[in-house]
């Protein structure tokens, strides 16, 4: 498989500038892997597609309020950044992206906020846009995450050419979602709303959660025709014991296991025992799944519609097999399904 293999025409009109106004009223694409046959639904028909004891495994990871606004010293340029990962606590290291890169050099310092109470200097280059910031702040590290939060605004993706709303604070978030980290919202969980969750509780599925916290590096553009050659960014995960205790009682017993998003699938098969059963993970991976690939885990996937030549779209090509992708896709474009991150969804049997 070559990266010229994933790339399609997508009409501009369908990706999504903004989510449905409900979650669960998303559209959802049934795809059977066994017949090829293809259904057209609603988000909130989900629950049909599974029985008592079946496992839905969720990213519980929580977006972080990712994209903050300084101005460069001296000049007052308007410089955004990017926040990555935190690199040290308690000397308040950061490794973020930077833009206009061109202009930010090490030793220079960013002020943030009206009253320039938040300030950065940079000390080291990491790459042409990333940089390592030293954040100044009098005050103690919860205030300083305060203030972090209080100045940032959500990561909407960059297609997103839209001003940031109020409202993104909210939907570009999993209702379920918990412990801080992510630069990113892993995108097929924002279909669940409170209401379809508990209708699935009370049909008697199961739910488990790992986190992983999502990084830029899935949004990074391959480029080489040899996808072997692609190196993914890492990003941290965690799976505990009762996470693995429901996921392999439920493959034990032969339910359905259905990750929920392709973060969850770079999850699950990260932590794959000899006896491709699920262990348990603290850790970084760096997973990269493209076709031909045996999935261990899963045998079901919730995802929403990705971009051309991107990572997300091989892992599909090989949970579904890459000719019944295409023909998916084909039909998504013609029947008008919206993409990416606040896009339409499909569910794989």
């Amino acid at each position: 498989m070559k990266l010229s293999n994933f790339n399609f025409e997508l009409p501009k009109e369908l990706l999504a500038e903004y989510p449905a106004e409900h979650r669960d009223e998303s559209r959802l694409m049934v795809v059977h892997r066994d017949s090829g046959k293809i259904e057209h639904k609603m988000f909130k028909d989900l629950v049909d597609y599974f029985d008592e004891d079946d496992v839905l495994v969720l990213n519980n990871t929580k977006v972080f309020p990712a994209r903050l606004f300084g101005n460069k010293e001296k000049t007052g340029a308007r410089i955004e950044v990017f926040l990555l990962r935190e690199l040290n606590q308690e000397q308040r290291l950061w490794d973020v992206l930077v833009d206009p890169a061109r202009k930010i050099r090490i030793g220079n310092k960013l002020y943030f906020g009206d009253d320039e109470s938040l300030v950065a200097e940079v000390i080291d280059n990491t790459t042409s846009r990333g940089r390592t910031l030293r954040f100044l702040y009098d005050g103690s590290y919860t205030d300083f995450r305060r203030k972090l939060r209080e100045l940032g605004e959500t990561p909407l993706p960059k297609y997103i050419k839209r001003e940031v709303t109020p409202e993104d604070e909210e939907r570009y978030q999993t209702i379920y979602a918990k412990h801080e980290g992510a630069v990113a919202a892993p995108t097929a969980g924002l279909h669940f709303s409170k209401h379809l969750l508990k209708r699935l509780e009370i049909k008697g599925i199961n739910f488990a959660e790992v986190t992983l916290h999502v990084g830029l590096g899935t949004f990074n553009p391959v480029e080489v025709e040899d996808l072997s050659k692609h190196k993914m960014d890492s990003e941290e995960l965690v799976i505990d014991e009762k996470a693995t205790e429901i996921v392999n009682t439920a493959k034990a017993n032969k339910r359905k296991v259905c990750a929920v998003g392709t973060t969850v699938m770079r999850s699950l098969e990260s932590a794959v025992s000899s006896e491709h059963t699920l262990n348990t993970f603290e850790g970084w991976t760096n997973k990269f799944i493209f076709p031909p690939y045996e999935f261990s885990i899963a045998n079901c996937m919730v995802t929403n519609f990705h971009l051309p030549k991107s990572t997300l779209l091989m892992m599909i090509s090989a949970f579904m097999g890459h000719d019944l992708m295409k023909k998916a896709y084909k039909q998504a474009i013609l029947e008008g399904y919206r993409f990416y991150s606040y896009g339409d969804a499909m569910l794989i049997l």
